[in-house]
């Protein structure tokens, strides 16, 4: 089988409504800049209320004490730290505004999150999708092989996980 090449658009071609794709992953980082301010200042603005929030219930109070203590324990770092971590990426903003981070390190380390963690996913996963495209166009057999592969690999993982968590709680009670 040949190989196929990483594809990525042209950076100062339209990519999307006629924007460059530069363009829109700057965009997409500044959204994610932004969506992260939002988190921490409903945070702040929801205080203790949080737990008893839509958002608190959703989150559960056992995990709004876990996120508490690593925030408690890491501060700002964990912040940034919290782009790296699927579930944390989430909830860790909000407890930080609830729990009234600096504010100003608050910026700092989302700002460098978006700045590393964004490009990443944008770039990485454009490549991912016009690879599978690629191939797609060239065996859409093999193509949606690889789309159950993925979405089975998902799939298991996330029942694993949900299975660790239930053993867990088991245990505990």
């Amino acid at each position: 089988m040949k190989h196929l090449p990483l594809v990525l658009p042209a950076p100062a071609e339209p990519f999307w409504l006629g924007l460059p794709y530069w363009l829109v992953g700057v965009i997409l980082m500044i959204a994610l800049f932004a969506v992260f301010q939002v988190y921490y200042w409903g945070g702040r603005r929801l205080g203790e209320k949080l737990y008893e929030s839509r958002v608190g219930e959703r989150m559960g109070r056992e995990r709004i004490a876990r996120v508490e203590r690593i925030v408690e324990k890491w501060g700002a770092l964990a912040v940034y730290g919290c782009f790296w971590v699927p579930m944390l990426r989430h909830t860790l903003p909000w407890v930080a505004g609830a729990l009234r981070v600096s504010y100003p390190w608050y910026v700092v380390a989302s700002a460098l999150g978006c700045l590393t963690w964004a490009p990443l996913w944008w770039f990485g996963g454009m490549v991912a999708l016009g690879a599978w495209l690629r191939l797609a166009a060239q065996s859409p057999v093999l193509a949606a092989l690889v789309a159950v592969a993925v979405v089975a690999a998902v799939a298991a993982y996330i029942a694993w996980r949900r299975r660790k968590r239930a053993k867990r709680e088991t245990l505990a009670a």
